[in-house]
């Protein structure tokens, strides 16, 4: 049976693992990371030491992308050693009851592990098509046209996805934003404008990414759909018409404005240039 993934969040208990029984050691968390992720790709290993009736030692929170990878660590794994003297326990988290609401958006750090694992890292490429400083566009309210002089730069940035081999193309536009300071130093304002293209072009890259489909079958190959009910107003625009976005007035920065708390991870201003 086919599984599909998208480049969202992990969300549900079927891909999250509950590991009892760690020993305290040092390296615990990568421990886990290499004996877990033989399975399948991982979003994230957290490690908490037990609560205090619980006595000595820790416990894990373990998320799979795939649902079927979680099952089947959990089946290899449970009553094993692996790394320690005594036997772990792990099971698959209980179902949660609640309202589900759309998994965040993966941040382009994690699209990007995904598509590696998936695709290889020749299945899939990116170009930037624009990539341009904005202020004050038309339609926007006065407020936000006046932050842009008062301590603010802002980046839009078109991008688009390329996977040849499934002959699919997907675009992403987003607006990144970084705060310039109180201006009294000129480096503000360059390291402004760096976080801020940063920001737009990973956001950029995750918004192309959240159109695309992977469909895992049983014996591992993988399949690809484009997604069209996440396309964008600006998705049959040309790339001319793109490169000139920002005159565009019936446009409004509001709609580029994505979710930035995964997108923020991947930024670090100490790179080099």
């Amino acid at each position: 049976m086919a599984e599909v993934l998208e480049f969202r969040v992990p969300a549900g208990s079927a891909h999250t693992l509950l590991v009892w029984g760690l020993e305290p050691q040092e390296g615990l968390e990568h421990s886990l990371f290499s004996a877990f992720s033989r399975f399948g790709p991982l979003y994230s290993v957290r490690v908490r030491g037990n609560a205090a009736l619980a006595g000595p030692g820790y416990c894990a929170v373990i998320k799979f992308y795939s649902a079927r990878d979680a099952s089947r660590a959990q089946r290899a794994c449970n009553g094993q050693r692996l790394f320690q003297k005594c036997p772990l326990k792990v099971c698959v988290c209980p179902k949660q009851k609640g309202v589900q609401h759309q998994a965040p958006a993966l941040s382009s750090n994690k699209c990007q592990e995904l598509a590696n694992h998936y695709l290889g890292f020749n299945g899939w490429s990116s170009r930037i098509i624009t990539l341009q400083k904005v202020c004050g566009l038309a339609g926007e309210n006065e407020e936000l046209g006046q932050s842009c002089q008062q301590g603010w730069v802002k980046f839009l940035c078109a991008l688009e996805v390329t996977l040849p081999q499934h002959r699919v193309r997907s675009r992403g536009v987003a607006l990144g934003q970084a705060a310039v300071g109180d201006g009294q130093d000129p480096l503000d304002l360059i390291t402004a404008m760096r976080r801020a293209q940063k920001l737009a072009v990973g956001k950029a890259l995750s918004g192309a990414f959240q159109k695309i489909l992977l469909i895992v079958l049983e014996n591992g190959k993988v399949a690809v759909e484009y997604n069209p009910c996440q396309e964008e107003p600006t998705d049959p625009l040309t790339e001319e018409e793109l490169k000139g976005l920002i005159q565009v007035s019936e446009l409004s920065l509001e709609q580029f404005e994505l979710e930035e708390e995964e997108v923020l991870s991947d930024l670090s201003l100490d790179d080099e240039p």
